[in-house]
This record gives C-alpha cells, sequence and structure tokens, in this order.
C-alpha cells in the first residue's frame, strides 16, 4: 500500500482537531487544560480590587505566572466574591480597558502597592524601648497624670522615657520628692538643640490638639507611632481616655492596634526666586501666564517643614486686601484677594479651613484643601486637589502689601515681592493610633467634639388624622 502524500495527511490531522475542537464545544469530550502564559494582573479579572493585593510584573518568570484557563476563570471568580464581601475604605482599582478597542497606555513604572486603610495595624518588629511624653505646659491640672505615666513607664515598664527639659524643670516636679527618684532617670532634650529623631519608638501625648502638633513638628522625616491621651480643651485627634491609661499602653505595646496615616504637606519658602518684572510677559485673556519671571539661580530655600494641619498665607497688620497668586503644578490657576488662603491636609480640614467654610475630610483621603480666608468674591469656594500636585504661592505684583505666613500656627514670617511657598504632600505621615478604629473615631470626634449635626429630634406624627390635617 504506497504511502499517503504528506499534503493529505495534513489535511486529515487539520480536520480531526477541528472535530475535536467541535466536539469539545458541544460538551461530548472533556476540554483539555490547555497551559497559556498570562499576567496574573488581567484588565477583565476583578483581583486587582482587592486591597492590599499583590500585583505579578510581566518581567516574573514563566513558572510563576503560567495558569490554565479554567484555574483562572475559578480563581478570579472566587476572589470576586471575596471582595464584595470584604470592606476596603479605598475604592475599586479602576479598569483600564474601554469598549472593544480603548485602553489606558500600559506603564510598568507606575505601578503602586497602596495598602487599604482598614487593614491598617501596628505591629513591632523590636520590642520598644524608648518612649517620648510629650505634656501640655502651663497646666497644672496635668501634673498627676503626667507623674502616674512616667512612674508606670519606668517602674513597670523598665522604659527609656524622653521628656522635654522645661516640663522636667517644673517647679512643681522640683519641689515633689516623691517623684525625685523618677524624675533622675528621664531623658530631657531641647527643642531646636538636640536631635532624638532617631532614639523614639514611641510618642505619648497628653493634652489638647496642640500637643500632637507638637510632636509632629518635633520630627522632620519618619514618624513614630503616636498615642494620644484626651487631657485638653478640644481633643478632636486625641481618642484616648487617661482613666485606663495602663490598659491602653499595654495594648498598644503587645502590637495589632489599628492606626491612621495622617498625611502631612511638604513646605519649602524660596526667597528671591521671582524678579519683579511685568513687560516680560504680555497679558493673555484666560490669565494663565504668569506675571512674573522665574530666576531659579537667585532662589534660596530659608525654611523647609513638615506640616500636620496647615499653611496659612494672610494680609497680617495690614489694612489692605491680601492679593497672592496661586499656582498649581506651574501653572497660574488664579489670584485669591481677601484676608489669605489656608493650604490644609485633611486632617486640618477640621481645624482653621472648617471655620473658614471647607468642608472636612476623613485623614485617609488623598488630597490637598485651599480654602480662601473672607474672598472678596462670592464665587470663590473651597477646592480639594489632588495629593500629588505642587501649589506654589506668590505675591501678586499688583499687591499692596507683604503677606505672612505661618505653618501649623508656628515660625510666622514675612513673604515679600519675589518670594514663593511651595507645598505639596509629604511621604512622612503621622501614624496616629486609634482607641478603635480609623472609621468610628473620626465621626466620634465630629460629634463630641465638633457637635456635628446635632439638632433636636423632630417629633413624629401621633395619628393619621394629625397628617390629613396638616395636608390641609
Amino acid at each position: 500500500m504506497e504511502d499517503e502524500p504528506p499534503s493529505r495527511k495534513v489535511e486529515e490531522s487539520g480536520s480531526s482537531k477541528q472535530s475535536q475542537r467541535q466536539q469539545e464545544r458541544q460538551g461530548k469530550l472533556p476540554r483539555r487544560h490547555k497551559e497559556v502564559k498570562r499576567s496574573l494582573r488581567r484588565p477583565d479579572c476583578p483581583e486587582h480590587l482587592l486591597g492590599g493585593s499583590v500585583h505579578r510584573l510581566p518581567e516574573q518568570p514563566e513558572s510563576e505566572a503560567s495558569v490554565s484557563v479554567e484555574d483562572t476563570a475559578e480563581s478570579c471568580r472566587k476572589r470576586w466574591d471575596r471582595c464584595r464581601r470584604g470592606h476596603f475604605l479605598h475604592g475599586p482599582y479602576p479598569a483600564t480597558h474601554f469598549g472593544p478597542k480603548a485602553c489606558v497606555l500600559p506603564n510598568p513604572t507606575s505601578v503602586m502597592h497602596i495598602q487599604d486603610p482598614a487593614s491598617q495595624r501596628l505591629t513591632w518588629s523590636k520590642p520598644p524601648l524608648n518612649v517620648l511624653v510629650i505634656r501640655k505646659i502651663r497646666d497644672e491640672t496635668l501634673l498627676e497624670p503626667f507623674k502616674e505615666l512616667c512612674r508606670f513607664l519606668v517602674e513597670e515598664k523598665h522604659l527609656m522615657v524622653y521628656v522635654e527639659k522645661k516640663v522636667v524643670d517644673d517647679g512643681s516636679l522640683m519641689t515633689d520628692d516623691s517623684f525625685s527618684a523618677i524624675r533622675n532617670q528621664l531623658c530631657t532634650f531641647r527643642e531646636g538643640y538636640d536631635d532624638i529623631s532617631d532614639r523614639i519608638d514611641l510618642i505619648i501625648c497628653l493634652g489638647g490638639d496642640g500637643t500632637l502638633l507638637y510632636a509632629s513638628s518635633l520630627f522632620q522625616g519618619s514618624v513614630p507611632p503616636v498615642m494620644a491621651f484626651h487631657l485638653g480643651s478640644l481633643g478632636f485627634l486625641t481618642p484616648f481616655k487617661f482613666e485606663s491609661f495602663k490598659t491602653e499602653v499595654d495594648k498598644v505595646f503587645e502590637g495589632n492596634a489599628a492606626i491612621i496615616l495622617r498625611s502631612r504637606l511638604k513646605v519649602k519658602v524660596v526667597k528671591g526666586m521671582f524678579q519683579r518684572n511685568e513687560q516680560l510677559f504680555s497679558p493673555q485673556e484666560n490669565g494663565i501666564a504668569p506675571h512674573n519671571h522665574i530666576n531659579n539661580e537667585a532662589g534660596k530655600i530659608t525654611l523647609q517643614l513638615q506640616v500636620l494641619n496647615e499653611v496659612v498665607v494672610d494680609r497680617g497688620p495690614s489694612s489692605y486686601l491680601s492679593n497672592v497668586d496661586l499656582y498649581l503644578d506651574g501653572r497660574l490657576i488664579t489670584s485669591v484677594l481677601g484676608d489669605g488662603v489656608i493650604v490644609s491636609t485633611p486632617t486640618g480640614s477640621t481645624a482653621y479651613a472648617a471655620a473658614a467654610g471647607a468642608s472636612m475630610i476623613h485623614p485617609n483621603v488623598p488630597a490637598i484643601m485651599v480654602t480662601p480666608i473672607c474672598p472678596h468674591s462670592l464665587s470663590f469656594r473651597p477646592i480639594v486637589v489632588p495629593a500629588g500636585v505642587e501649589l506654589m504661592i506668590t505675591l501678586s505684583p499688583d499687591a499692596r502689601n507683604t503677606a505672612w505666613v505661618s505653618f501649623d500656627g508656628r515660625k510666622r514670617e514675612e513673604i515679600q515681592h519675589g518670594d514663593s511657598i511651595k507645598i505639596t504632600t509629604s511621604c512622612f505621615p503621622v501614624p496616629s493610633i486609634c482607641c478603635h478604629d480609623l472609621v468610628y473615631d473620626w465621626f466620634d470626634s465630629l460629634a463630641q467634639c465638633l457637635h456635628w449635626n446635632i439638632r433636636k429630634k423632630q417629633t413624629r406624627l401621633t395619628d393619621a388624622s394629625d397628617s390629613s390635617e396638616t395636608e390641609n
């Protein structure tokens, strides 16, 4: 029997494969597990909707990224079910395919791993040894809580306690013989002279919100976890009650406490960055051309700070309106004519910005708020911009007076023509330890401290006849 020509064999093999595929589609034959190479991060797979999930990059080995079609579909379905049942504070990762043919241009360098705020828990790689205690000064009612806390940390927990020198030198503590043994074991420091940023493992604040702001100013880089006890007047940022301080401190030392990362602003004050020369640019109708000429070589950074609440630019002692220009990523957005402008973090949105009419933003929302202070315009409303932009504030060339800037209510200085203030989100947040969780603590502070939406309850109608009488 003669061998069949090769072309016929190919045709028969091709037809047999085609018939086999048809039978598989009809369910007559078990479907084969075809191994395919694909990235685990697929646009049509809801895996990327899970907070804190690990995204594999295309450069991974084939063995890690090779999965079967059925296994991938089944795992995606299970992950999607878990995502719907789970509770995440971050919104879902947006789909990057739009319709059948459009998609976002892939950019591997833009891959970010952001942990969901609901899963942020404090843990210790090593047991904490050094604790910084911040006490509100000029308040005699805090002497006893301060002594109780220091005695507990030194005698029972055997920790090294750091305290500001002016707190230890308080006359009431110096004359207390029962506290002398503890006082001699305290480590003291002076703000602006001694750097303790690399020694502290935990910060404990006794007082109001100002103690937390002061603790933030002591650490211009990485900030240790902060535990704040409510012993001040307002206490919006201090969720813990001092009555059970031993139990609460023990829980924190054990780890697994909920924390909220309060973003800060990185602020630079640059002197002489602009040359006042109004003839270099012709005025434009859309108002986006800068009025001043940038001179990068002349600019000198005179101050650089990390700010927790807000940066306030105001008119100072002058009776004239403040007139400053606001830039966003180098583009002139608007000019502010009024008493000034507030640039705040979400944490600062419940402080000065709230008094100026701004909305209150949860601290886990990545944003920067810009709020005018008594603007001479009925349409100038507060705005919220993305956290990654850079804002710049300068004096307008038409300004009749200088401006003044302050940072969390401190380090106030004058801003003159040619100076600029650059503001963006810092990469060093303040890890604030929560008493319950980051959602409950915030709304509890709104209700207890600011009396948010507090009013007398409306009485209900007694019967149906009352309703008809009201309508008539």
